[in-house]
């Protein structure tokens, strides 16, 4: 399918493009499987749109530069962009993303899960179109579980639970304290597990001097003290200050690997990883996995939540053209495609009742409840600064104080946004 896709574009641009009638999209994508996304699409349009791509750099925050100066130059080519959600308010506060229309808007949410869906909206109104989702999971080696006597998967358990256990085994437990938006997802699921937030309710559309910080809470010290007894001690994996999620699965896979937070990529890592010979054959038959551990014991955890979704610029040329072409990229089809190849959970509830979904994720029932429970990062025109600043305050983690750490990163939050300090 995804030669004859090249092969169909290829074919309407030899014959020129715009003027062989059949409009020319580029799509600034995420991720190199989406080409094959695309591909698809050309075929379903039957030469209603030509939708090539465009690979943007890997992390989110070059991403964001990349795409930001082309709008901001008001480029007519970027027709559709997959946006990492916690910029989307950004670009859309900007006029830089043409909003979905309130019709367009029942539509694309039509089976969304809640956390795809509410991270696609911004002041009530959608921006991105829910492509796919993406929320941790507690892995744990079923070996080390049981010889501490914890039974995640009878219940959900705490991160005091997990510590005890990797402290009682002698293991690691596998978290992601690299300065990067890693962290802010760590940080971000400790505070809303905790029943707190990074930024007061009412911020999302008021001006930057008026938005107000909630760290400064019994959350926000939790949250400080959950990281700094990890990091201060022996359950920490090396680097842990330094580590993403590549290395958190590389402790994890190690013989003294216990526990880890992480995305479920990692089941398609441990399995390639088997048979790389870099483990042991038969290394995924002792792991499980679970919900993202609680904060507040008997309080359900508020699970990290990622993904993307795909906007339209707001210069584009070809603006019916790309809403088709949103719709078919977004289709329940093409968000199974992009599971099953990219290893990224979709957007669509219905997705997960598929037979070939759940036989590739046999996790599938946990990412479902966690991208329905998940707890978005803040939804705000200001994110860049609220992302560095936390990123800032709670690094690295080995020094964080819960008695100091959650004031100190609000008041610095607050003086970056009304301009009185500089990030």
């Amino acid at each position: 399918m995804g030669a004859l896709g090249v092969a169909a574009t290829v074919v309407a641009a030899c014959g020129g493009g715009e003027t062989s009638g059949a409009p020319e999209l580029t799509w600034y994508i995420n991720n190199a499987v989406q080409v094959e996304i695309a591909d698809a699409c050309n075929e379903e349009a039957e030469g209603a749109y030509v939708l090539k791509t465009s690979l943007l750099p890997n992390s989110a925050a070059p991403q964001r530069e990349q795409l930001l100066r082309r709008l901001a130059a008001g480029d007519t080519t970027v027709d559709l962009l997959s946006l990492d959600p916690p910029f989307m308010a950004e670009f859309a506060n900007a006029g830089f993303l043409r909003p979905f229309t309130a019709e367009e808007q029942e539509e694309l949410s039509q089976g969304v899960l809640e956390g795809p869906l509410e991270q696609s909206l911004y002041e009530d109104t959608m921006f991105s179109a829910p492509f796919y989702g993406n929320t941790q999971l507690l892995w744990y080696k079923k070996s080390v579980a049981e010889e501490a006597g914890l039974d995640p998967a009878a219940a959900p358990v705490t991160w005091d639970q997990v510590i005890e256990a990797a402290e009682q085994t002698g293991t690691t437990v596998g978290v992601q304290g690299r300065r990067n938006e890693s962290l802010m997802v760590w940080v971000n699921a400790l505070v809303s597990s905790a029943g707190g937030s990074i930024l007061a309710e009412d911020s999302q559309g008021a001006a930057a001097e008026d938005v107000e910080s909630a760290l400064d809470s019994e959350a926000g010290a939790e949250a400080a003290r959950i990281m700094s007894t990890i990091a201060n001690s022996d359950i920490a994996p090396a680097g842990l200050s330094t580590a993403g999620e590549e290395e958190s699965r590389a402790a994890f896979q190690a013989d003294d690997g216990g526990f880890m937070v992480n995305w479920p990529y990692v089941w398609t890592a441990f399995e390639a990883a088997e048979a790389a010979g870099a483990v042991e054959e038969g290394f995924r038959d002792d792991i499980a996995w679970a919900r993202y551990p609680q904060v507040v014991e008997g309080e359900a955890s508020a699970t990290p939540l990622g993904g993307i979704g795909v906007s339209i610029g707001a210069y584009t040329e070809h603006e019916e053209a790309a809403l088709e072409a949103v719709r078919c990229v977004r289709s329940p089809e093409r968000q199974k495609q992009n599971m099953l190849t990219a290893g990224e959970p979709a957007a669509s509830a219905e997705v997960y009742d598929d037979p070939e979904v759940q036989e590739a994720f046999p996790m599938y029932e946990a990412i479902r409840e966690g991208l329905t429970d998940a707890a978005p990062r803040p939804i705000s025109p200001y994110y860049g600064d609220v992302t560095g600043v936390v990123q800032q305050g709670y690094h690295p983690p080995d020094a964080l104080d819960e008695q100091t750490t959650p004031a100190r990163t609000a008041d610095f939050l607050e003086a970056v946004l009304d301009g009185s300090r500089m990030l």
